[in-house]
């Protein structure tokens, strides 16, 4: 391990949980943040955050688990804020995604 990486572990999960629960209300208020254009960006997203969780051990559905990330029904979210995708924004979320399966 790295020594950011064993810094990380180390760190108290009490503030690591305080730390995502501001990283996930953060996203609940900003909307204009396209989900896409997180992927494109980052490599993650929402629903990322969502299988997350629940690869963590969360006892809860796929759409459980989006609805509390979303803080809404996915279903809701997506006709409220989620505009259609450009191809830029596809290609640049297809890039992202492969920088992804290099670092596996």
């Amino acid at each position: 391990m790295t020594d950011n990486t064993q810094a990380l572990e180390n760190l108290p999960d009490d503030v690591a949980a305080q730390a995502f629960r501001r990283l996930v209300r953060h996203l609940q208020q900003r909307h204009d943040a396209q989900n896409i254009d997180l992927m494109g960006l980052s490599g993650f997203c929402r629903n990322c955050l969502a299988d997350w969780i629940r690869d963590a051990g969360a006892d809860l559905s796929k759409d459980e688990a989006r609805a509390l990330i979303h803080g809404m029904p996915m279903a809701e979210w997506k006709a409220k804020y989620q505009s259609e995708a450009t191809a830029e924004q596809i290609e640049k979320m297809n890039a992202s995604v492969a920088i992804n399966q290099e670092l596996r």
